[in-house]
C-alpha cells in the first residue's frame, strides 16, 4: 500500500499528489466521488482548497475528516504531465 506523502492543488477539483514510491500523480476528485455526505462541503472549492496529508493515515483529509484510501487516489489517478504552477516559478528567467 502507497503513502501519499504530499498534496497540491491545480485548479477545479484536480489534485497533484505524491505517492511515497516518489510517483506524482493527477487526480480529479469530481470525477472519483459524489459530493454528498462527508464529501458534500467540498463542492466549495475554497473548502476543497483546505486538503493536506494527514502522516498519520498517509492520505489527504478536509477540515471536516472526510478522507480517500490512498488505494483508491492511485488506482483512480493519472501520471502527473505538466509543471506545477510552484516548479515553474521556481524555474524563472535565466540569462537576464
Amino acid at each position: 500500500m502507497l503513502d501519499v506523502t504530499d498534496v497540491e492543488y491545480l485548479d477545479q477539483f484536480r489534485l497533484l499528489l505524491t505517492f511515497d514510491n516518489g510517483e506524482r500523480r493527477e487526480i480529479d476528485i469530481a470525477k472519483t466521488v459524489p459530493f454528498d455526505g462527508v464529501f458534500e462541503p467540498l463542492r466549495d472549492l475554497d473548502f476543497f482548497r483546505q486538503v493536506r496529508v494527514e502522516p498519520d493515515v498517509g492520505t489527504i483529509v478536509w477540515p471536516n475528516g472526510a478522507d480517500l484510501c490512498p488505494d483508491v487516489l492511485h488506482q483512480r489517478s493519472r501520471p502527473a504531465r505538466t509543471a506545477t504552477a510552484a516548479q515553474k516559478n521556481s524555474q524563472g528567467c535565466r540569462g537576464t
